[in-house]
């Protein structure tokens, strides 16, 4: 992924830059439970909104679906995805989450995982209604996604936390509290069938290596060394995330299409 710019990059290319795969708040585990939970078999249309670096695409393709599509507005990935994805069954599309041109009603799965919390409240729910629109009645939609806790949070911390991580991340990040992420959901015509949490340790040294093996976390740890701008905006995020650790977690959620 291209980072021309340490300084102005958005976080996670900056850590995909240094080599790291599973960019997910809950890490590779919450992402191994969302598609379990999703049951995906062959007779399944899926669609994933984001894909980032193909982690989660590579276990949807091991289940087989009928089809696969991917859609992200991301030149780079797009061009990612088709260098490592290939087949009658896969499709990649660069186009917006919120205006997929997918017909209605024609998919029976479709997944995000840490897209919605980089949009405003509006976009998320103009997302969210576009996954509604292409599911079949029935269909599930699932998301992983940075929340906050609890659900009486001040919003005054609340504030604080979204300020930071743009100061920090580069993103207009918008977590949600888990009665929060429930109303988007339930407001755009969905009921919720599971909620699944984990820790947010993105950036702490056990995840990392729980998430891409230790060999590479080694990798990934003298790629930062070795990148001093990497390494200031890195220690940023990490500062940010502890900093307000008892007040974030990662949330997977699936949900059915009424």
């Amino acid at each position: 992924m291209k980072v021309n710019d340490f300084d102005k990059a958005q976080g996670h290319w900056i850590l995909a830059r240094m080599g790291k795969r599973v960019l997910r708040p809950g890490g590779k585990e919450l992402t191994l439970k969302l598609v379990k939970s999703l049951n995906i078999s062959s007779t399944d249309d899926i669609v994933e909104f984001a894909p980032g670096m193909g982690f989660t695409a590579s276990l949807t393709l091991k289940n087989n679906p009928n089809s696969y599509t991917a859609i992200d507005a991301d030149e780079d990935v797009v061009k990612l995805m088709k260098e490592k994805f290939s087949g009658n069954n896969v499709t990649i599309f660069q186009r917006n989450a919120s205006a997929t041109s997918l017909l209605d009603n024609s998919k029976d799965k479709i997944y995000g995982e840490a897209m919605l919390t980089m949009h405003a409240d509006h976009r998320k729910s103009e997302i969210v209604r576009e996954a509604h629109r292409i599911l079949k009645t029935g269909g599930l939609y699932a998301i992983h996604e940075l929340g906050l806790t609890p659900e009486n949070l001040n919003e005054e911390i609340k504030t604080e936390i979204t300020k930071d991580f743009a100061l920090t991340i580069k993103v207009n990040a918008r977590p949600l509290t888990q009665n929060e992420w429930k109303e988007l959901l339930e407001k755009e015509g969905f009921k919720l069938r599971e909620i699944i949490f984990n820790p947010m340790h993105l950036l702490e040294i056990k995840r990392i290596i729980d998430d891409e093996g230790f060999l590479r976390a080694l990798k990934i740890g003298f790629n930062i060394l070795t990148h001093p701008k990497a390494k200031k905006r890195v220690l940023l995020m990490r500062k940010s995330f502890r900093k307000y650790q008892q007040y974030i977690n990662a949330i997977a959620i699936v949900a059915e299409k009424l």
